[in-house]
């Protein structure tokens, strides 16, 4: 049998597949996404835990843009920002979003659609109180998302934030905040050969205590 033009040979496809067994399994996609990350924190020249998230305004028109991740567990997976800033206001408004983490080096992406919602003070708290000095009182300084009239402008506002913090601990803004996207569903994305990706989706079941897997088309 002679394949079409332009077609891989059969057993070139069948190679494409040939992790299907091993490397995307299981009924936990936290495991699985741990064993993911853990990879690109050894390949990925830069910021391994960056992420896309995605977010829609009052009038439904998406948003998007790169945050950093601060950790996940069986909950979901949680970020940190100014909650008066675009995704701020937005999220306020709609508590859903997605993620997307891209791996270039490992030619993998994760898809994560989820509800959203505040972490308690006391981790916001806590996550605060361990970042650098100068990011604390960027924090105070930064009004993320709305307009300034120079980068000189910026800085004197950050000047005048380092004096009042000079002496003694800075305490977290009450709009800088902690969320935790709850994931309905995530997607494992690996890159194969003749674009025939592999591609599975996990879904939550409706109690949320169990996980459903099925395979897609590239």
């Amino acid at each position: 049998m002679t394949d079409a033009p332009g077609t891989p040979p059969h057993h070139e496809i069948e190679t494409a597949f040939e992790e299907d067994g091993h490397t995307i399994t299981g009924e936990n996609p936290f495991l699985l996404f741990q064993d993911w990350m853990s990879l690109a924190e050894a390949k990925e020249p830069n910021d391994p835990n960056a992420m896309a998230l995605a977010t829609v305004d009052a009038t439904g028109l998406p948003d998007a843009r790169m945050v950093l991740l601060k950790g996940f567990d069986d909950e979901g997976f949680v970020f940190y920002t100014n909650s008066e800033s675009a995704k701020g206001r937005e999220l306020d408004h709609n508590m859903q979003a997605a993620l997307l983490f891209h791996w270039k080096s490992l030619r993998r992406q994760v898809r994560i659609r989820g509800t959203v919602s505040l972490l308690p003070a006391a981790e916001a708290d806590a996550y605060f109180q361990s970042r650098p000095r100068a990011s604390r009182i960027g924090a105070w300084a930064s009004q993320q998302s709305r307009p300034i009239e120079s980068r000189k402008a910026l800085w004197q506002v950050v000047t005048k934030e380092a004096a009042r913090f000079a002496i003694g601990s800075i305490p977290r803004p009450p709009y800088w905040n902690g969320y935790r996207v709850r994931p309905s569903t995530i997607e494992f994305w690996m890159d194969k050969p003749f674009r025939l990706h592999d591609r599975v989706l996990f879904t939550r079941s409706p109690d949320g205590k169990d996980w459903t897997t099925q395979r897609l088309f590239p």
